[in-house]
């Protein structure tokens, strides 16, 4: 009678193990039904799911693997699987997957305990976890560092804004991100990204930061906040804000220009995304002449954004036609998935602000970033532990696969 088996074998990683354990199985006329193998720390964690023949070729291959793993220095553990048990499992494959990332400065022991009894309290089963960032040297200031956690997990929650909601309070209270997707094969098949400017791609404002030069810095700030914050119609508060810049000096642009800073992570994630062969973009509800630079800078395909309007020199208050607000973004997305080609759930998306959330929900993957906390409440995405390269997470990609 035909057994099933599953094989542990765990031991210090060694080369040409499993070619030594594969060998023996096929002498044996062995079937692999499933196999996985892990490696922490040269240490090897290796599993295989094997239909054995009755037949006197294979009646002694489980002893054959337990001396091969005793000459590899392994640890053999063999348990055995009732067909029943094995049908059972195979009649699972058909759920739904989703994919869970955390995203954190340092990985603690608390942070993955709390994401997997959230997963397991909505009943889903974790399948693999992975770490996809790069090895942390011990000595490494917390400020600087760059951890990321990839829970692969099976089912479908019962209720998913709750579980989303859980998510995002553990992941304030413990500053973390806790990212969570459905398993699609447009995950890594994304192919537009599209970004907002002001303290996105860049850290500041830009119409603060000439409301300051022109004295008028306190007034804008706190209409910008109201607007980020979904408290003002964006629109009507662009132009108010605009108007206090009449007769600004066209040569203050230069000076803002000069000294704005690129948001942490924001050339290695364009790096990567042109490697990868990603279309990229700046919807913003900021200034074209800002927007031409970073252009320029980080090699970005389309640029939109608004237009001043300059007469002798000096700024008039006003902006061109048509303004990119909220709904333009969202056109705009639309209308370059159509141009490239793709379907929308191949765009990518990412704001901080309430005029960013048409498009982000638009977008297959949409991204809060460093967000105030109504859009990081509405988006289904959000990142404010880790840089803008984070994102390169968020689509499953490692360290190790980077140009660095």
């Amino acid at each position: 009678m035909r057994e099933i088996v599953l094989i542990n074998i765990t031991g210090e990683d060694r080369p040409g193990l499993t070619a030594a354990i594969t060998g023996v199985l096929a002498q044996g006329g062995v079937n692999i039904l499933d196999i996985g193998q892990a490696v922490i720390h040269d240490t090897l964690s290796f599993g295989i799911l094997v239909e054995i023949p009755d037949t006197e070729r294979a009646s002694s291959v489980l002893k054959d693997v337990l001396f091969m793993g005793y000459k590899h220095d392994q640890q053999v553990r063999f348990t055995p699987v009732a067909e029943a048990d094995y049908q059972q499992w195979v009649a699972g494959q058909g759920k739904p997957r989703h994919i869970v990332t955390l995203l954190t400065r340092k990985v603690t022991a608390e942070q993955l305990q709390r994401v997997s009894s959230i997963t397991a309290k909505y009943g889903l089963n974790i399948d693999h976890i992975d770490r996809l960032s790069g090895r942390q040297p011990l000595d490494m200031p917390e400020e600087l560092g760059k951890g990321c956690i990839e829970f692969s997990v099976r089912g479908e929650p019962a209720d998913t804004a709750a579980l989303r909601a859980e998510f995002l309070s553990v992941a304030q209270e413990l500053n973390v991100d806790i990212a969570f997707q459905h398993d699609s094969v447009f995950r890594r098949n994304r192919r537009l990204a599209v970004f907002d400017m002001d303290s996105t791609l860049i850290e500041a404002e830009v119409i603060d930061e000439l409301a300051k030069v022109a004295g008028v810095g306190d007034q804008v700030s706190e209409i910008t906040e109201r607007a980020m914050r979904g408290e003002l119609d964006f629109r009507a508060s662009f132009r108010e804000r605009l108007a206090l810049l009449e007769g600004l000096e066209e040569r203050a642009l230069a000076e803002v220009g000069a000294r704005l800073r690129l948001t942490e992570g924001a050339e290695l994630l364009f790096a990567e995304l042109k490697r990868l062969g990603y279309k990229t973009a700046i919807l913003s509800g900021g200034f074209t002449y800002f927007a031409k630079q970073l252009q320029a800078r980080l090699g970005i395909d389309y640029v939109y954004a608004n237009e001043l309007e300059i007469v002798d020199g000096k700024l008039t208050g006003v902006a061109q036609e048509p303004i990119v607000d909220a709904q333009r973004k969202a056109d705009l997305l639309r209308e370059l998935a159509e141009r490239e080609g793709l379907r929308l759930e191949q765009t990518i998306a990412v704001g901080d602000g309430a005029n960013d959330l048409p498009m982000l929900g638009l977008a297959g993957l949409g991204v809060a970033f460093r967000a105030k906390p109504l859009v990081k409440q509405s988006a289904k995405q959000a990142i404010s532990t880790l840089g803008l390269d984070g994102i390169l997470y968020l689509l499953g990609f490692r360290d190790r696969e980077g140009t660095e």
